[in-house]
């Protein structure tokens, strides 16, 4: 059965179903209504002095006597809408609401001179690293849309691209514009890790110390051999906060095409460089923080790579079902406070208090004496 989150009871037994999908939350409430027809029965017992009038028939104006009422009829009715207010009236819809919890991840991507090597190929066509892995790390980033991604590049140095976001759109606009040559060339790999720990850090869920829901993917292809942080000393920091470091080993092993390029930026020929992979060390970060290493020796193992980080580390669905109401007891608590507060004035005015008078006037002893009917007396008034 489907609870209600403001109620210990079954759905059924704290809603008392009114019309559709109108529910009344609280309907014990309605048992004080019977308090208004009591009251009214009370007030008619009490006594009231009479006095004989001639002619009863002919001072009759119920037009008078009635809009003496007024103000009881107003302030009894008011009562009653405050009490329906107080059932608290819904409109209930059946929904089930999913939350989930998403996981903080930031990639930290190499953009090395050496990431210009040409040892994948798409459709036939040679393509460097970075070309081959940026439409890869795109679908990660849409297949994890429950998830905080930031963007961390580092080549001589390291820097943020982009914060921990869920605007994957920015996000993409953000993947578009990574190139070799944004950073000074080298390959920094420990400040690369140690800048995307610091921005897990700043989103500051913890447990124990430990960071609770996040990971890093390292992407390079090569050895470090700049910085100010080594790649150890990365690893120890992300091992004693708790988080996980996928490393992902892009290019092949050995000779591989590098192409030549000019003082305009033109290519006009193609060499063999030799791949520095450090592989070891790669695999050390990985296994010491509790993640993965991969290869991406071409684009279907790259595709791999990503897709067993996805399996790995699964978004935790944490779903809740209840129903959805929309509170209306303002319907019936504004309307009836303002006959309240309209049955207070009309009290308080002179002309009602005339009013009241003519319905329930006494006469004058001499006068009541000769007549055979009788009226009552507004209590207080002299007989």
């Amino acid at each position: 059965m489907i609870s209600d989150p403001t109620c210990h009871l079954p759905l059924v037994t704290c809603h008392f179903a009114l019309l559709g999908n109108f529910v009344l939350h609280d309907p014990y409430w309605l048992f004080a209504l019977l308090a208004i027809p009591a009251i009214l029965w009370l007030r008619g017992l009490r006594s009231v002095p009479v006095v004989l009038v001639p002619f009863a028939a002919a001072w009759h104006r119920s037009s008078l006597g009635s809009v003496s009422r007024w103000p009881v009829g107003l302030a009894f009715a008011g009562l009653a809408l405050l009490v329906g207010a107080l059932a608290r009236p819904q409109r209930v819809e059946d929904k089930r609401e999913v939350r989930s919890q998403g996981y903080d991840i930031v990639l930290a991507i190499d953009l090395s001179g050496s990431m210009l090597a040409e040892d994948y190929e798409r459709d036939g066509e040679r393509i460097n690293r970075l070309q081959a892995i940026k439409p890869i790390v795109q679908k990660f980033i849409d297949d994890r849309s429950s998830d905080r991604i930031g963007i961390v590049v580092f080549s001589g140095r390291a820097y943020t691209l982009a914060p921990l976001t869920f605007d994957h759109a920015w996000l993409a606009r953000q993947t578009n514009r990574l190139k070799i040559g944004m950073i000074e060339d080298g390959t920094a790999i420990g400040d690369g890790l140690g800048v995307a720990l610091t921005r897990l850090e700043q989103a500051k869920r913890e447990n124990g110390g430990r960071r609770q829901g996040a990971f890093v993917v390292l992407l390079t292809d090569g050895a470090n051999n700049r910085g100010a942080l080594s790649p150890v000393q990365a690893t120890d920091i992300a091992k004693s906060r708790g988080i996980p470091v996928y490393t992902i080993g892009a290019g092949r092993d050995g000779l591989v095409p590098f192409p030549v390029i000019d003082e305009q930026g033109r290519k006009i020929g193609m060499r063999r460089v030799m791949s520095d992979l450090d592989e070891n060390a790669l695999r050390d970060i990985s296994s010491v923080t509790g993640g993965q290493f991969s290869r991406a020796f071409d684009v279907g193992t790259a595709e791999a790579a990503f897709k067993s980080i996805d399996r790995a580390q699964k978004i935790e669905f944490q779903a809740k079902s209840y129903l959805l109401t929309s509170e209306l007891f303002w319907w019936l608590a504004a309307p009836g406070a303002a006959l309240l507060l309209l049955a207070a004035l009309l009290v308080r005015l002179p002309g009602m208090a005339r009013t009241s008078l003519r319905a329930g006037q006494t006469l004058p002893p001499i006068l009541a004496a000769k007549g055979l009917a009788a009226l009552p007396v507004k209590p207080g008034s002299p007989a």
